[in-house]
């Protein structure tokens, strides 16, 4: 999930003498007060994002920001604090959709009943991610690298995440071991374009049954 760790520190070694060992009952109040705050802060900020992709994913990431906001429950003024331009929340909505998707398959490997399955379940939440993320490309079309930036942050975070459930799957026995996962995320990738103009075509279908077809014949 998006991770807001902002602190200022100022090093022992930069206070003087009479500083050391100065910190009074005020300040260690002020101290607990901000960590409750940076806490709720960041909670506040994690619900506006995930807001704003399940409305990206109705409406696509022109939508209104008054949709946005009723959906968080918070006013419009606090999205434009948050994030100035459109293209900042959509960026942050990625960032965030991608965290999210990284530490899924950790916890689905541990919670699922087969590995095979655990692969599904993340593909299924990968699918999500990619229709939230469509229109990205054209809001950050004046900014070349900002949008190579956060394909690399994609491919950093989501390649080793799907490399470890294709080697679970794959040592369990469950499924053939000969396709790597870039192979199937970009695969994956491929069977979802365009499906948000045709109705009549859907995506997720064809990834199930590409991901039941990685299993071993018995």
């Amino acid at each position: 999930m998006f991770r807001l760790t902002i602190r200022d520190v100022v090093p022992f070694s930069q206070l003087g003498n009479e500083g050391q060992g100065a910190v009074n009952d005020s300040d260690r109040s002020t101290g607990h007060a901000a960590q409750p705050r940076r806490a709720d802060a960041r909670r506040n900020k994690e619900t506006l994002l995930d807001a704003a992709a399940s409305i990206f994913v109705t409406s696509g990431v022109d939508a209104p920001v008054r949709d946005i906001a009723a959906k968080a429950g918070v006013g419009t003024a606090t999205i434009y604090r948050h994030f100035p331009t459109r293209a900042d929340l959509i960026i942050a909505v990625y960032r965030h959709q991608v965290d999210a998707c990284a530490e899924a398959g950790p916890a689905l490997l541990a919670t699922s009943p087969t590995p095979h399955v655990a692969l599904g379940r993340w593909v299924d939440l990968f699918v999500d991610f990619l229709v939230t993320k469509h229109g990205l490309a054209a809001a950050l079309q004046n900014d070349n690298t900002g949008f190579e930036t956060l394909h690399a942050y994609f491919l950093d975070r989501l390649l080793p995440v799907c490399t470890r459930l294709l080697d679970a799957a794959a040592a369990s026995g469950e499924i053939r071991p000969d396709l790597n996962a870039y192979q199937l995320m970009r695969g994956v990738g491929n069977l979802c374009i365009g499906a948000d103009s045709d109705l009549r075509y859907d995506a997720r279908q064809l990834v199930e049954l590409l991901i039941a077809g990685l299993r071993r014949p018995r």
